[in-house]
């Protein structure tokens, strides 16, 4: 029996789609409405190899969403037969440790978590209001970027701070990217034919946005990206790990706090080191002989293997080293210096399997190296069809 999923992502100005059945893996159709409040929008719907586009004004979330509504009924698949709406829900704080049904107190819950993510949590809470506006006849779930991390125990999720200060303001590590983590984890122990209870993974969540998570026999132990997703590895326009004192230094300077805030979150990592954040234009800077490029590289696999080393020691030990998302899928280049320097503790790189492509899961790894290296694509659409369909069997 068909039970098609339509997953929402809302971002402050933009609203990605897919329509999915978790039964069937493959999106029936996937969109993007782009431009959210400004003069002029636009929409992209996909079904098949068919693609159709719109451009007009989409003054907030609520007509956003009625535009991808009517993509269907005029372009296809029909939502007749959608059985939920998934909803990604960056931050749950401390009170979401698993995906929910949406009703009105869960929304007021989200509204008083804002503060935790300004820049994620109100587009999300508009996108609700909006799809249950549109579609008022089906659940809606609510599934949250920082659940899996839910079980991380107290002396990895606590700042040395002031006690009090701590608890009264929700400050703590949260980690992000969870439903990936979650997912690659589990697709890991199934590719190796072993139960995820049985491993000891590390799984390098490497994108634009990039994390590090360990995971305890499919629990989640420790992640990179802390309070917010600023926290960790070097990322593409994120500083990911500085000194505290360095916003107040900025700031002594002359630099505003919503300045440092911005340099660190959108003029810093790989783009602020070397002017890009693509890592096949930093390879080919790199080729050309761009210094700065290269000691990018350097900065963002020195960062890396720190925290898998720092997990190895807080796991006891690893039994696959998995990497995923765009960078971690498709840069080899970015993946054989971490491998290779991590010989000394067991490591070991097929140099030809590591240069291979390929949309499934694989190992880079030799049959001699004592830690199985993976790469494993993630598919965090389907693991969010996967739980709206969970939740809603419940």
């Amino acid at each position: 029996m068909s039970q098609p999923i339509l997953l929402l992502n809302c971002g402050s100005s933009s609203i990605k789609y897919q329509l999915l059945d978790p039964e069937v893996g493959a999106p029936e159709a996937v969109g993007i409405v782009q431009r959210i409040g400004l003069e002029v929008g636009t929409i992209t719907h996909e079904v098949g190899d068919q693609e159709y586009h719109q451009a007009r004004p989409f003054a907030d979330h609520t007509e956003a969403v009625a535009a991808v509504v009517k993509m269907f009924t005029d372009h296809g698949p029909s939502l007749d037969g959608v059985v939920a709406v998934g909803h990604r829900t960056v931050h749950g704080g401390a009170t979401f440790v698993k995906s929910v049904l949406i009703d009105d107190t869960v929304i007021d819950k989200l509204v008083e978590l804002s503060d935790l993510a300004p820049l994620h949590n109100p587009p999300g809470i508009a996108g609700i209001n909006a799809a249950k506006e549109v579609l008022p006849d089906v659940p809606h779930v609510a599934i949250f970027d920082t659940a899996f991390f839910s079980t991380l125990p107290a002396e990895a999720y606590t700042y040395a701070i002031d006690h009090e200060t701590a608890h009264r303001l929700g400050v703590r590590k949260y980690g992000f990217h969870g439903t990936s983590h979650s997912y690659v984890s589990k697709k890991a122990a199934e590719f190796l034919g072993r139960p995820v209870e049985d491993l000891k993974t590390i799984v390098c969540h490497l994108g634009n946005g990039a994390s590090i998570s360990a995971v305890d026999g499919g629990v989640a132990v420790d992640t990179s990206m802390g309070l917010t997703p600023l926290q960790g590895l070097v990322m593409g326009t994120r500083s990911g790990d500085v000194d505290p004192g360095l916003h107040k230094y900025l700031m002594r300077t002359g630099l505003s706090i919503d300045q440092v805030d911005t340099l660190l979150n959108k003029q810093s990592g790989m783009g602020g080191m070397c002017g890009f954040t693509d890592m096949r234009d930093v390879d080919a800077a790199i080729n050309s002989g761009d210094e700065r490029a290269k000691l990018a590289l350097d900065v963002y696999v020195h960062r890396l293997i720190s925290y898998i080393g720092s997990y190895i020691a807080v796991l006891g030990g690893v039994d696959a080293l998995v990497f995923t998302a765009g960078v971690g899928e498709n840069a080899a280049h970015v993946r054989r210096p971490v491998v290779e320097r991590l010989k000394n503790l067991g490591f070991e790189l097929d140099v030809a399997a590591n240069l291979a492509r390929s949309k499934q899961p694989r190992e880079i790894s030799t049959p001699e190296s004592k830690v199985r290296v993976l790469v494993v694509p993630t598919n965090e659409e389907l693991a969010m069809a996967q739980e709206t369909l969970d939740v809603i069997s419940r």
